[in-house]
């Protein structure tokens, strides 16, 4: 608290410094010392920044932005969020989370994995160590295609729920299938089934009043992560929930790229088309997702609800063995970077292909070198990416990065039926990773996420069979045509690119 008083006081500091400077009639001395004191105060700031240690372009861009934008350079610094990136920001949820998952983990029993291949296992040697969460063989994985096979899943699986359903999502609209969802939540509450309902207080913002007054009323407990009119003064308002999680009964769970919203099933007349991905998991994975809903809720209630779903942990019992399966979840309560380094991992163990599709395509400089090397040892390298995207900076700054790309011999391609929104990885057709994780600074460094990611498990088959028809709906982008792309476009990229950093 007392970092953060001092944080606060610094910029009106040099606010007062500039408004003496050139807006009042002091003398000489005066005006010189504000100089003094606004430059200390940048000094203080741009040191603290170099001791954390980030890479260097990413440390010398906030550099520039504090000495290039005097007060609002070092304002939007500190709005950002970057300043407590590895700080106390989400400190207390981080440590408490630590100590709840080896608590639970020291009860799971290690699985044999023997069975995987070679490149499985290479990865999987990685992923066992990495994070705290379990790789189960016993569970399921089912691919959901699009909204409208997603979101009949969910609410059949709802209506069937017959002791609680814990949900939580980035985007809740109260449109018509935000009502339909709600209805069905406000009659399962009122049948005795328990609702908690969690949701992101800036993704859902056009969530109504009334619909979370209904749900209060039939006994559904709503809680919001990060409010806004509290994240202003403690930096967590650009840390949003990015997670997409359902669970029912403790048996069954969802999670992937879709949030709840008529434009997710495509019938927004402005987006289209509306291409993602969802996956249905049961087994003990959704154990290990539900989990990571149950820690979230924790933090933003203060209820304590943990311990009384531990015990409610449901082996899967099929006999014939499908693979293994990891629930992962990343952010600023987890180990910084922690799903750049699966999705690193994952290239780096590639012998064969890599094949992504993502509506953000903004790499960081270890997947851009997996990338690069991968293509120019023969691998296939196929990245799949919208033609047009929702940001102006994510489709410019994307774009910068497909030169080198393509130099190497990797394959992109632009999704022209529709708007592109999955988060999809399959490496070598036999390991894939689903969820909320863009490849982005966003999601790898800010965001809440969560990704589930398949070994060897047959689920992947559709995952490889609807990118192969996704590749029908989408142009090859050819190398030599787009070096001929013209100085305005390669202005807007280079400009993009600028900030992809901070996206």
């Amino acid at each position: 608290m007392l970092k953060r008083g001092i944080e606060f006081l610094f910029v009106f500091i040099l606010m007062a410094c500039m408004y003496i400077v050139f807006f009042t009639a002091y003398g000489q001395l005066i005006k010189i010392g504000a100089i003094v004191i606004y430059a200390l105060i940048l000094f203080i700031s741009i040191y603290s920044l170099m001791l954390e240690n980030r890479s260097p372009q990413h440390t010398l861009m906030w550099m520039y932005v504090m000495l290039l934008f005097p007060v609002a350079g070092y304002f939007f610094y500190l709005f950002s969020g970057q300043l407590y990136l590895k700080g106390y920001l989400y400190k207390s949820k981080r440590t408490r989370d630590r100590d709840q998952w080896e608590r639970l983990m020291r009860k799971e029993e290690s699985r044999d994995l023997s069975f995987l291949i070679e490149n499985q296992l290479c990865f999987a040697k990685y992923a066992k160590n990495a994070t705290l969460t379990p790789i189960t063989t016993a569970s399921r994985a089912k691919i959901l295609k699009n909204g409208e096979e997603t979101f009949s899943k969910i609410k059949e699986k709802l209506r069937e729920a017959q002791k609680f359903i814990h949900m939580e999502y980035y985007i809740f609209r109260s449109d018509r299938l935000g009502r339909e969802i709600i209805d069905i939540l406000i009659e399962k509450a009122e049948q005795g089934v328990e609702v908690l309902f969690m949701f992101d207080a800036a993704g859902s913002m056009k969530m109504g009043a009334k619909d979370l007054k209904d749900m209060q009323d039939a006994g559904i407990k709503a809680s919001p992560f990060s409010p806004l009119k509290y994240g202003f003064f403690n930096q967590k308002f650009n840390f949003r929930n990015h997670r997409k999680i359902v669970i029912i009964d403790g048996e069954i769970g969802f999670v992937g790229g879709l949030n709840v919203g008529v434009e997710y099933l495509g019938q927004d007349e402005k987006i289209g088309f509306w291409r993602d991905t969802h996956l249905m998991l049961t087994g003990e994975a959704v154990y290990t997702l539900h989990n990571v809903f149950l820690l979230d809720w924790e933090y933003v209630s203060g209820e304590k609800v943990l311990d009384n779903h531990v015990a409610q942990k449901k082996p899967h019992t099929n006999d014939e063995l499908d693979g293994a399966i990891q629930v992962v979840p990343s952010g600023p309560d987890t180990q910084q970077g922690i799903m750049s380094d699966f999705y690193y991992t994952m290239m780096s163990c590639a012998t064969k292909s890599i094949w992504i599709a993502t509506p953000y395509f903004v790499p960081d400089e270890a997947i851009r070198t997996a990338l690069r090397v991968a293509a120019a040892k023969g691998i296939e390298v196929r990245i799949l990416v919208p033609e047009i995207n929702d940001s102006f900076l994510t489709q410019y700054a994307s774009r910068s990065y497909f030169s080198e790309l393509l130099r190497n011999g990797a394959e992109i391609y632009s999704y022209k039926k529709g708007f592109l929104h999955q988060k999809v990885i399959i490496v070598d057709g036999n390991i894939a990773s689903i969820g909320t994780a863009n490849m982005d600074m966003r999601s790898f460094h800010l965001n809440f996420e969560v990704n589930v990611f398949l070994f060897g498990t047959s689920s992947i088959r559709d995952l490889v069979a609807h990118y192969e028809d996704d590749l029908n709906d989408s142009e090859k982008i050819r190398a030599v045509q787009y070096h001929k792309r013209g100085l305005w476009e390669r202005t807007k990229e280079s400009f993009a690119r600028l900030f992809s950093g901070a996206l």
